[in-house]
């Protein structure tokens, strides 16, 4: 596992040298380990390296995970969650990534509030445009927002999205940019100001810094790659 340490710590310098070209103070992007298929050991290795934040697409694997992985971190869930696992993933995870309709926002906040707990959460917007991704479209983020905001144990602390998947940079950097604008536009219809931009992966993550990213989801560069049939290679 030393190769996760290795890698965390290049990643870090990654990070800082991004930011700091975009006048940004490292301390400002929060990196999510993303460890979809990767063994508790590995998780445990991660968060001994310094890992504080890890994310999972799905909550099951999660929940195995969680149960057998040592040290604290915050669980995100960055998948999309079905509104009949509502409670499951409140049990689960600290903070939901992917909130886009109203009717799974209100389920998250019943069983939130029947935890007697308060859910962070973050809104996802599809600024890549497509259709097989999930996302409220970015003209209706502002019913959503008025919608969100009378949820009392659903705590909405920015936006997430999913960047185009293109080879041109310039693609990539304007959903990025549009994400940022959202918040820019629609942080007064929020409480917590949408200070949160969870935007970028391992293949892009540096431009989503440069464009305001305060929070990354990395797995690959800190795990290694995965075989083709989804294993950790």
């Amino acid at each position: 596992m030393d190769h996760i340490a290795r890698n965390w710590l290049e990643l870090n310098e990654r990070v800082a040298d991004a930011a700091r070209r975009a006048g940004r103070s490292p301390a400002e992007v929060t990196i999510v380990a993303v460890t979809k298929t990767r063994s508790a050991e590995e998780v445990s290795a991660a968060i001994a390296a310094g890992v504080t934040d890890v994310g999972e697409n799905r909550i099951q694997e999660a929940a195995d995970k969680r149960a057998l992985a040592h040290g604290a971190a915050r669980w995100h869930l960055i998948g999309q969650c079905q509104r009949n696992k509502a409670g499951r993933a409140v049990d689960v995870f600290d903070v939901v990534h992917s909130v886009d309709n109203n009717r799974l926002a209100d389920a998250l906040n019943r069983r939130a509030a029947e935890s007697d707990r308060h859910l962070e959460a973050l809104l996802q917007v599809n600024t890549a445009g497509a259709q097989q991704q999930g996302g409220v479209e970015p003209a209706q983020l502002p019913a959503l927002l008025a919608h969100v905001a009378d949820l009392s144990h659903l705590q909405i602390s920015g936006l997430m999205t999913i960047a185009v998947h293109s080879a041109d940079t310039d693609d990539v950097r304007s959903c990025f940019r549009q994400l940022h604008a959202l918040a820019q536009e629609n942080r007064h219809r929020s409480p917590a100001g949408l200070d949160v931009l969870s935007m970028g992966m391992s293949g892009d993550f540096e431009t989503a810094i440069e464009e305001g990213a305060t929070m990354i989801r990395v797995g690959t560069l800190l795990f290694g790659e995965r075989t083709t049939d989804g294993r950790p290679a």
